[in-house]
């Protein structure tokens, strides 16, 4: 049992908040106390759809995360990078999630998050010789300094980075807010960046700051 004396008055305010459809609390002192300890504890976040609403980590414990469809049969090492779910697939099953008035708002966000295609010099397709950089889309219920997209998740990738010419790859996690909060996890190869995802999604929901113990920085 908790000796905490607020304990009871704050697992009572993280309730109202779930069963509040915009996420609020009374403006009152004690209320707003209770907040400040509860968001210190990371157990609500500000609303990404509500504003001056809250949402409680317990309840993003419940969304679905959002990843290539075929991120296992890379894991198991029966298809190659390259092959995984295109990003706007990925983008897609995101939006079908979401209610109706959130999909509106969160398909603005799809050039953002999902990114521009690959243009080579060679109209028709990659010549000989070429690799496009792997840049695959997931997207993990949290938040950051600044709230995450609608339905509160925080968009992220696993992709390749150059680091010169002739250089080899290595891979990076990235991800971000709606604004400019990002957290970032350098690795030496695909299978290192791989064990990483997979401790992400299972740390999902967090703010980008929590990313910390996992190793990542916070831009």
């Amino acid at each position: 049992m908790s000796q905490d004396p607020h304990a009871p008055f704050d697992q009572a305010v993280l309730e109202m908040i779930e069963h509040s459809p915009i996420g609020a609390v009374p403006f009152t002192p004690t209320y707003q106390d209770a907040l400040k300890r509860l968001y210190a504890s990371h157990q609500v976040y500000a609303s990404a759809d509500h504003k001056d609403g809250h949402v409680t980590v317990r309840s993003l414990t419940r969304l679905p995360l959002f990843h290539a469809a075929n991120l296992d049969a890379l894991l198991a090492g029966s298809i190659e990078v390259d092959a995984l779910e295109s990003n706007a697939g990925i983008f897609d099953r995101y939006l079908a999630h979401l209610p109706a008035p959130l999909r509106a708002k969160a398909e603005p966000h799809r050039l953002k998050v999902v990114g521009r295609p690959v243009h080579h010099r060679k109209h028709g397709g990659a010549a000989p010789g070429v690799h496009d950089p792997v840049h695959s889309l997931f997207l993990v219920p949290g938040t950051g300094p600044h709230h995450g997209l609608p339905g509160n998740y925080l968009h992220g990738s696993l992709f390749e980075v150059a680091q010169g010419s002739g250089a080899p790859l290595h891979w990076a996690i990235q991800l971000h807010d709606t604004d400019d909060g990002a957290s970032t996890h350098d690795a030496a190869s695909l299978a290192e960046a791989l064990e990483k995802l997979q401790e992400v999604f299972a740390s999902a929901p967090f703010h980008l700051s929590e990313l910390t113990a996992l190793g990542f920085k916070l831009n």
